[in-house]
């Protein structure tokens, strides 16, 4: 193992040490990385919902046994790599994501879809995360972070971005048309409407409140439809296209499991599709863009040991924008 030779034993982490949290603010064992993985001294992580529903364990998928490390958008500084790492040095930076590693052998992993193998190690739910000062991962998935990069503004890219990129691109839509986006006011939402308008699509942004429209339409959305006082929001998210017959895709980032109409789907020839977080592809595209200056990640930044602090504003719906939690505090 090639190291920088100052790696400590002991580090600060945020541990879910029983279903339903708190987190628990503790010293814990540095883990040292294998011989295909990496470890990255994380500087700073974005807070993502699923980081919530993990502490919860109300996801129908099963979290590793507790303690729990959770968080997924962790960028730092590369300290060490196995003897098989080529591709990455220490000193370089880079990002860990909710894909932490996968087989890269099966089906899925051979046509680039390695989110959906069966083997997939989760950063933050299948594996401990980046809610610590030093986390691991696979050397083939953590993200390629250009030296020079302010990492607290790039974490948040690392999940909701390539997600919300990634969404945008299995919509289908092309540049020039209309794409409404459900929950635009919220974390994911205020980079799919930058990533929307660096695509050169049209975003209709839909959520509730005038604190949400004002950020929204700062963030470039045509349009602002607020469900909370809207008559008819049909009628009003079709009245801002030109031609008044509707947007070309619709995102949704809202929570929500109502069925759709079998009629108007087959009628209006509609395709609904789910999009998972994303490749590595998906990851350098994403990071490309924010790279090229053209996606700017609104957040507040807060101590690790303020966690806590964060998933009570989550739970509440109280969170414009995102959250990054530094974990030198």
């Amino acid at each position: 193992m090639a190291a920088n030779g100052s790696i400590p034993t002991e580090q600060w982490a945020m541990v879910v040490e029983k279903k339903g949290g708190p987190c628990v603010y503790k010293k814990i064992p540095v883990p040292r990385p294998g011989p295909d993985e990496v470890l990255i001294n994380i500087q700073y992580s974005g807070v993502c919902h699923t980081d919530l529903h993990a502490m919860m364990g109300d996801w129908p998928l099963d979290t590793k046994p507790l303690p729990l490390v959770g968080g997924h958008e962790g960028a730092g500084v590369v300290v060490a790599i196995g003897e098989l790492v080529e591709d990455v040095k220490v000193g370089d930076l880079a990002g860990l994501k909710w894909l932490n590693g996968s087989c890269m052998a099966c089906s899925f992993c051979q046509q680039s879809d390695e989110p959906l193998c069966g083997k997939a190690l989760l950063s933050g739910y299948t594996v401990d995360g980046t809610f610590q000062q030093y986390a691991i991962g696979k050397a083939a998935h953590v993200a390629r972070i250009p030296k020079g990069t302010d990492l607290k503004s790039v974490a948040p890219v690392l999940c909701a971005g390539i997600t919300v990129y990634k969404g945008l691109k299995e919509s289908g839509a092309r540049a020039g048309q209309y794409v409404a986006i459900v929950g635009a006011g919220g974390g994911l939402g205020s980079l799919a409407l930058q990533y929307a308008r660096a695509m050169g699509l049209h975003a209709i942004a839909i959520d509730g409140g005038v604190e949400k429209q004002q950020a929204c339409l700062e963030l470039g959305a045509s349009a602002y439809v607020d469900f909370t006082t809207t008559k008819d929001l049909v009628a009003d998210v079709k009245r801002a296209t030109p031609d008044g017959l509707g947007p070309h895709a619709v995102l949704l980032l809202a929570v929500s499991e109502r069925p759709a109409s079998v009629f108007d789907t087959v009628t209006r020839m509609i395709t609904i599709k789910g999009s998972y977080v994303g490749n590595r592809q998906d990851t350098a595209e994403a990071l490309d863009f924010y790279n090229l200056g053209l996606i700017k990640a609104p957040f507040k930044v807060v101590g690790l040991s303020k966690l806590n602090d964060v998933y009570e504003m989550m739970h509440k719906g109280q969170i414009v924008g995102r959250y990054v939690v530094d974990t030198s505090a």
